[in-house]
């Protein structure tokens, strides 16, 4: 059996989480889960709005200020302000139906939010 010895080895060797995300470990301490994966990229797009929504509010908040007279330049400065305003209704909007609609089908505010899968 020449074979052997070669498929108990790994091709590409072993891969080891980096340093810093112990944190995250479960069950046998490994890295598990496209749950954790998921949360950790929603909680990124919110995080990347809530910043982005901001960044308009002040540059709208200058583009108002710098407007004068014009009143063509006003109303873009407050059309970019609500419009940043909305966005942000929309981003905590969606985590209060997230747990109503949690709270509606399973009974849990946090279901959705923070989910349990577990297995056999």
């Amino acid at each position: 059996m020449l074979l052997a010895p070669l498929l108990q080895t790994p091709i590409f060797g072993e891969i080891l989480p980096p340093p810093g995300v112990s944190k995250w470990k479960v069950g046998g301490g490994k890295v598990e889960g496209l749950i954790p994966f998921l949360n950790g990229l929603i909680r990124l797009l919110i995080v990347g709005g809530g910043i982005f929504a901001l960044l308009n509010i002040i540059l709208a908040g200058y583009g108002f200020l710098s407007a004068g007279d014009d009143p063509k330049k006003i109303e873009a400065a407050w059309k970019k302000i609500w419009q940043s305003l909305l966005g942000l209704l929309f981003i905590a909007g969606a985590f209060v139906l997230a747990g109503i609609f949690g709270y509606l089908i399973f009974g849990n505010w946090g279901a959705i939010l923070n989910p349990d899968i577990t297995g056999p």
